[in-house]
């Protein structure tokens, strides 16, 4: 990728943040913002917007690489130098991550135990559902201990909506731009029906609201996968903060951690 279109993609970056920004506090809601620590280097003052403006700022990786691409010690340094990353940015302490296409999986087990030791009070990377790239099918679909080999962590899967005896993935991204907007829907009220704790996780990007932008010279499963129904996505939104609350997932976690809940544990690895 060019300079220039790299510098085109930084600043449409934070256009696109940044009417995000405005349609949550229309809405009044506060959420989430799993931040790549190299944007909290070189756009300092929208990280800092974002955390002045109430939401959670939390960690989506250093350089936005899979969890695969590490070894277990690379994998710390990427975590503590995007937690510090962050942390100079907002002045506040970043207690959750997300992984780049949630690669937490059974192969990357260890990356529980690395996320604990390095501070973080949960994750929310684990993907009930079936996919050619990521998931681990029979975790848990509400929130859950993960046991890796030595520690565990509180997670907080990605919403799915469970039908004829499958996950189906309803909680963002592609499937939020390409389902019709009743199937997540119907995965948020099976969540509020659930036993205790009730929490449907969903996940947006913001180049996913900004249908102008030049696309990529992809292959054509990953350029549909990219950019199917983009042009609708605000609308949708929209919808959706008006016909449900929502909140920032450290909310969660401490809503959870005072209701003394007993959580289901799950092993990731062997």
């Amino acid at each position: 990728m060019s300079a220039d279109l790299k510098a085109d993609y930084a600043a449409r970056m934070e256009a696109s943040t940044r009417r995000l920004l405005d349609q949550l506090a229309a809405a009044n809601v506060r959420a989430t913002f799993y931040v790549v620590g190299e944007i909290a280097r070189t756009h300092p003052r929208l990280v800092r917007d974002v955390h002045a403006a109430g939401h959670e700022v939390g960690s989506h990786s250093f350089d936005h690489r899979r969890v695969h691409r590490f070894s277990p010690e690379e994998f710390r340094e990427d975590l503590r130098a995007s937690k510090d990353a962050l942390e100079q940015a907002t002045g506040a302490p970043v207690y959750g991550f997300r992984a780049p296409t949630f690669s937490v999986m059974k192969e990357t087990a260890w990356a529980i135990d690395a996320l604990a030791e390095c501070g973080f009070e949960y994750d929310s990377s684990v993907f009930p559902v079936r996919h050619d790239r990521y998931g681990v099918p029979d975790a848990p679909r509400g929130p859950f201990v993960a046991v890796g080999k030595e520690r565990e962590l509180l997670e907080l899967p990605p919403l799915t909506y469970r039908l004829a005896g499958f996950n189906l993935p309803v909680a963002g991204g592609g499937y939020f731009r390409l389902f019709p907007l009743a199937f997540m829907k119907a995965g948020l009220r099976q969540a509020a029906r659930g036993t205790s704790p009730q929490v449907g996780m969903l996940y947006f990007h913001p180049w996913e609201f900004d249908p102008t932008q030049p696309r990529l010279p992809l292959k054509w499963l990953s350029r549909w996968r990219t950019y199917v129904g983009v042009g609708r996505t605000t609308t949708r939104l929209g919808r959706l903060l008006a016909a449900f609350p929502f909140r920032r997932a450290i909310d969660a976690v401490r809503d959870i951690r005072a209701g003394g809940v007993a959580l289901p544990r799950y092993r990731l690895g062997a």
